[in-house]
């Protein structure tokens, strides 16, 4: 923080050990050059344990054959070519024991098929993004002969992530590791302006010669050179301008010193933080001794837990809008505070924090089941019955909670609940301007028909109760939309059309609003999921506690689609 010059906590310092890190050695070449080769000789070498050999890639395998090489003492790693797999293949090979206390070496073939791998990531995720923009504004969907299809920074961005992480655990290595990958001759470029030479390039991510300790380069068979390592004149005299050959991989570890290797490689990897305004996390400050008591007084939360429990048991019961009045405890007293506050209650124990979450996630199953008997009471009505009237009405159900499901009770001995009240039930979703779609099964008169030529036994009576079941029949359809909208926001989220994400769900038609909640209900952990991985995590924390159905569920994922920059 700026004007500090007081140390935030005690360090100590250290004298440097002089030991190199296990190598991890680059070796890049034109095609059929001999890196592969050299790899399955260099792991007969006296220096190594077991060699694990990760194949990636379809363009050469010959794990296989160089097994046949003399010497060549390796074991394949499989997996089933996912990013995924890949890395997980690379923890069980570091995680092998050491045989006769000779480290194990890691052989990587190759690291340009892994780049390659994440950038066809990079471009189907793009294209879905394409086709969900071609939708929205009712273009053509871009087809998969198209030339190019734009390609989002914020996907190159994770696709870096991921390399990151293979990477970080190659850095885990306690032995050699061997990186192969491919060189391919382009044209040299001078002032942004082609030339008439040519130069080498690496197909990787292009900062990979900086996270290695060694690069080789093959012009051809029996033809490579040393062009950088990190070496000292103790194990090996450099001379500058001079050109070195390579002699094999045996002969490069022990111009390294890898024999005086340390056991872990010697680095700190950086920690980016979200917030640089607050204090260094693990970082504990210790007042002197004569403020410890006020500071320690100063730590005692403000709520107690009765407080706390009577906040939210108040808030649960809001006549109009109990999920917002949950959450603004939250704004209020803040998580933190709500954390160190411990509860009681019939929804069982915890903090504060945890009692607003589970009475949000009773709201919603409050709400779910009225919806559910709206849906079967709709049916009722509109079924056909000999014997009755159209105008009668089901006897209506009530969902309300007993007195053991209140949040804002004390946990107490079991005892009779009491008669739920009409006031205590969560407000039902709001109301828009726009008129209920028309019912396609009201009943209607034969259009040949004059109410002159209707019996009065016939002709249908005005139920006592008209008013509430048009407002039922509205509430039905402000739900199902509010569901529409909730798996357009999944489909969009998963990079597919609404089409394909509702699939499975209308192969017979439109589906109904019991199979729509509850087909949208099951999606959110795969939505959650991804959102969790782009790092929106207070985005999943707000969408893991929304209500079923969420009429506000397209303002709150706008600013998450808007900031994707414009194809």
């Amino acid at each position: 923080m700026p004007g500090t010059t007081t140390p935030l906590r005690d360090r100590r310092s250290r004298k440097p050990t002089g030991q190199p890190n296990p190598p991890m050695i680059l070796l890049a070449g034109v095609e059929k050059s001999g890196k592969r080769y050299e790899a399955a000789l260099g792991s007969g070498s006296d220096l190594i344990g077991t060699t694990f050999w990760i194949q990636v890639g379809g363009n050469s395998g010959t794990a296989d054959y160089y097994g046949r090489v003399p010497g060549a003492r390796y074991e394949i790693v499989t997996h089933d070519g996912t990013f995924r797999d890949i890395l997980d293949a690379i923890r069980w090979s570091l995680s092998q024991p050491a045989e006769d206390g000779k480290r194990n070496m890691l052989v990587v073939d190759d690291v340009t098929s892994v780049w390659e791998l994440l950038s066809d990531e990079v471009a189907h995720a793009g294209r879905k993004r394409a086709e969900r923009r071609a939708n929205t504004n009712g273009r053509r969907t871009p087809r998969i002969d198209d030339p190019y299809v734009d390609e989002e920074r914020d996907l190159w961005g994770l696709a870096k992530d991921r390399w990151g992480e293979m990477l970080w655990l190659l850095r885990r290595h306690s032995g050699p590791t061997l990186l192969i990958a491919r060189q391919e001759i382009v044209t040299a470029f001078e002032n942004d302006k082609p030339t008439q030479h040519t130069t080498r390039r690496i197909k990787a991510e292009k900062n990979i010669r900086a996270a290695v300790d060694a690069v080789v380069e093959f012009h051809a068979v029996g033809e490579a050179y040393i062009t950088g390592l990190n070496v000292v004149p103790a194990h090996w005299e450099i001379r500058p301008g001079w050109t070195y050959r390579f002699e094999g991989v045996d002969h490069l570890l022990r111009k390294l010193g890898y024999a005086d290797a340390a056991e872990r490689r010697s680095a700190i990897e950086s920690r980016p933080e979200a917030y640089t305004d607050e204090p260094f996390p693990g970082v504990a400050t210790t007042p002197p001794p004569s403020a410890q008591p006020q500071a320690q007084h100063a730590r005692q939360p403000e709520l107690t837990s009765e407080e706390a429990v009577r906040l939210v048991g108040a808030a649960f019961k809001h006549p109009k809008d109990p999920r917002a009045a949950l959450l603004a405890i939250r704004v209020k007293w803040g998580t933190r505070t709500l954390r160190r506050v411990p509860t009681n209650t019939s929804l069982g124990p915890g903090n504060a924090d945890t009692l607003i979450t589970r009475s949000l996630e009773r709201l919603a199953e409050l709400v779910d089941e009225k919806s559910r008997e709206n849906d079967q009471g709709n049916e009722e009505r509109t079924e056909p019955r000999s014997g009755t009237s159209t105008g009668e009405q089901p006897p209506p159900s009530s969902a309300e909670p007993s007195a053991a499901e209140q949040p804002g009770e004390q946990h107490q001995a079991p005892a009779e609940p009491p008669t739920s009240q009409p006031d205590e039930q969560p407000a039902p979703p709001e109301e828009t301007s726009a008129p209920p779609p028309p019912d396609p099964q009201a009943d209607e008169a034969p259009p040949g028909e004059s109410p002159e030529e209707t019996s009065a036994a016939e002709e249908p009576q005005a139920p006592p109760t008209a008013r509430r079941q048009t407002r039922s029949e509205k509430n039905m359809g402000i739900a199902k939309q509010a569901l529409m909208d909730e798996a357009d926001i999944q489909a969009r989220v998963k990079f597919i059309t609404v089409g394909e994400h509702l699939g499975p769900i209308s192969a017979e038609g439109d589906p109904g609003i019991g199979a729509l909640r509850d087909y949208v209900k099951a999606s959110r952990a795969e939505v959650l999921e991804l959102l969790e991985k782009a790092g929106e995590e207070q985005l999943a924390a707000q969408y893991r506690t929304a209500p079923m159905p969420d009429t506000m569920i397209k303002g709150r994922f706008a600013a998450y689609f808007n900031s994707a920059p414009a194809g």
